[in-house]
């Protein structure tokens, strides 16, 4: 009985585990989307301004 609640609580901290790093690798994901977004946008505010 021992060795069944043993593997049950070590399987369940193994799928913890694995959903924060899931929500870690989507919210790296939006953070380099947001990147690329603000890198575009600077990229057209100097482009603007060097046509002004």
């Amino acid at each position: 009985m021992t060795k069944i609640i043993g593997r049950t609580a070590i399987l369940c901290v193994a799928l913890f585990s694995l959903a924060a790093c899931g929500n870690t690798i989507r919210g790296v994901g939006a953070d380099m989307a947001n990147t690329v977004d603000a890198t575009q946008s600077a990229g057209q505010d100097v482009d603007a301004a060097a046509s002004y």
